[in-house]
């Protein structure tokens, strides 16, 4: 699921990234603030009295961060709530939640869970990567004695985990024949790192591709053709590791990929650049204010409300520098989009309000591969894999199975 608890940039131009968009004023007292201190030669932004950076840290975090007490989620007793409700920022205390909530996730009334698949082998495993970070990886493999046909990588989204919905969806993909694997991000759901910190979009990037490099040299996978599945966010992930490995992939899918930013909405250079210079002082500060897109993600609202379960998601206001390196990325992926070169499948709801399908046609005019399909749903909304009738869920994971499929050897 890419936006359980959706997050957006706001201020008077009305920046919008596909996935992360809002209209926050930069005329309120806060941006008036943030745009003199950009400019003034005496503040710490301009590094003429260094001493003040400490002092205003303070003060515009205070001024900017507000607690926001969690919803309380219906159908568990004030244990488990108070539970939810802890400070998340380490991931300690997410796997600990996560813990607590596992017999509950089971048990919720979602296609996903219900129609699962049973006796599909599962491994969950923290292993430290070169950078001394612990990353929690989950894999999906078909019944004993059934040889893979491919494997397939998962890339979530900003507002996920690797865990919860994408479950449902990694064993029908794994009864139909796939070694599925995927990973939590740096930051995000059980792997280590401040919660929902990108300090830079490559370098999370490079994160993926050394991992998902250790697990394609395990056995069971070795010499299989090997797919990246990305979804929102995860899909400028999914691309951005296929642009800096293009010989390494045998195909992308792509379910709503945020990948451009919209060009009547492109935020002006000196809104940009005082993002920028305020991402250096104040990098991990959530100085956006949140608005949630879930109505907007998920058509179902039975299925928004079960979204709430995935507690481990980052669901808080946005830090200033993960804002500043989406709006890079995008951009980056918008500039090289002629140089997608391995098959390509793209889903995409017709009526997503939080990514833009018209931006997923113009990913699919610009790709250089001649092997590629654009699949667009009626009426579906962001969240195609989780938040839609039973009937159309079913659909799109019979869509990606199916091609993979056809793309995959033994066929």
């Amino acid at each position: 699921m890419a936006v359980p608890h959706s997050h957006v940039l706001h201020h008077q131009h009305h920046i919008q990234i596909q996935g992360l968009q809002s209209n926050h004023s930069f005329e309120s007292p806060i941006g008036r603030r943030m745009i003199h201190l950009i400019k003034s030669p005496s503040s710490p932004l301009g590094m003429n009295r260094r001493r003040e950076s400490s002092s205003f840290r303070i003060a515009v975090v205070s001024e900017v961060r507000e607690k926001k007490k969690k919803k309380e989620l219906e159908g568990v007793g004030e244990e488990l709530n108070s539970v939810a409700a802890q400070n998340l920022d380490r991931a300690p205390a997410r796997r600990r939640v996560r813990s607590a909530f596992l017999d509950v996730q089971r048990n919720l009334d979602h296609f996903l869970f219900k129609m699962a698949p049973t006796g599909i082998p599962t491994e969950e495993r923290y292993e430290t990567n070169s950078k001394g970070l612990e990353i929690f990886w989950k894999s999906w493999l078909p019944r004993p004695g059934i040889t893979p046909k491919a494997a397939l990588f998962f890339c979530h989204g900003y507002g996920d985990t690797c865990t919860f919905f994408f479950e449902g969806i990694a064993k029908r993909i794994a009864e139909s024949g796939y070694a599925v694997y995927a990973m939590d991000y740096p930051g995000f759901g059980l792997s280590y790192g401040l919660h929902g910190y990108i300090p830079s979009f490559d370098g999370m990037v490079n994160h993926v591709i050394e991992q998902y490099a250790r697990i394609r040299g395990l056995k069971e996978v070795n010499g299989l053709p090997h797919f990246l599945l990305g979804q929102s966010m995860g899909g400028a992930v999914a691309l951005k590791v296929h642009l800096k490995q293009p010989a390494e992939w045998d195909g992308v899918l792509l379910v709503a990929p945020m990948c451009k930013i919209a060009e009547d909405v492109t935020p002006p250079g000196p809104v940009l650049k005082a993002l920028t210079l305020l991402s250096y002082v104040l990098p991990e500060a959530k100085l956006f204010p949140q608005k949630d897109l879930g109505d907007l993600a998920f058509r179902d609202s039975a299925k928004r409300k079960i979204a709430e379960f995935n507690v481990i998601s980052y669901c808080d206001q946005m830090r200033l520098r993960t804002a500043v390196e989406l709006i890079k990325a995008t951009k980056d992926i918008e500039s090289q989009l002629d140089k997608v070169s391995c098959p390509l499948l793209i889903l995409h709801g017709a009526a997503d309000k939080v990514t833009d399908p018209n931006v997923s046609k113009f990913l699919y005019n610009k790709a250089c591969t001649k092997d590629k399909t654009l699949k667009l749903y009626e009426d579906g909304y962001h969240s195609i894999l989780e938040g839609e009738p039973d009937d159309r869920i079913s659909s799109v994971i019979n869509d990606i199975i199916n091609w993979l499929d056809s793309h995959s050897t033994g066929q």
